[in-house]
């Protein structure tokens, strides 16, 4: 389920937006989530070097590159959003359950 929040930007990041907006043909509120979710899972991945994700950031940039080469088909693009959100949920999931386990004296 999606939730609403208002977020402030300053205007190179809305220009930056808009632009991958144009790129990619996706939303605006969907390149936040994607920014997002890289950044999530770049954290994760590097505050948790044991957890080893099914796509990593090198992976999706490399997807996306194919895109820029070979115009991937826009059903591609989303498929390739889908695992990464997919993988930075259960990063996510993974950190903040081995945050809450009770640490050994």
């Amino acid at each position: 389920m999606l939730k609403r929040y208002q977020v402030l930007l300053p205007e190179w990041m809305e220009d930056y937006i808009k632009f991958l907006v144009e790129r990619y043909d996706v939303s605006f509120s969907e390149i936040i989530r994607a920014e997002l979710c890289f950044s999530f899972l770049n954290t994760v991945t590097t505050l948790c070097p044991e957890y080893k994700p099914g796509i990593t950031s090198k992976e999706f940039i490399e997807g996306v590159r194919l895109d820029i080469r070979d115009e991937l088909k826009h059903e591609d693009f989303h498929r390739l959003l889908s695992k990464m959100y997919f993988e930075t949920r259960k990063a996510v999931e993974y950190r903040m359950g081995k945050e809450k386990k009770p640490k050994k004296k």
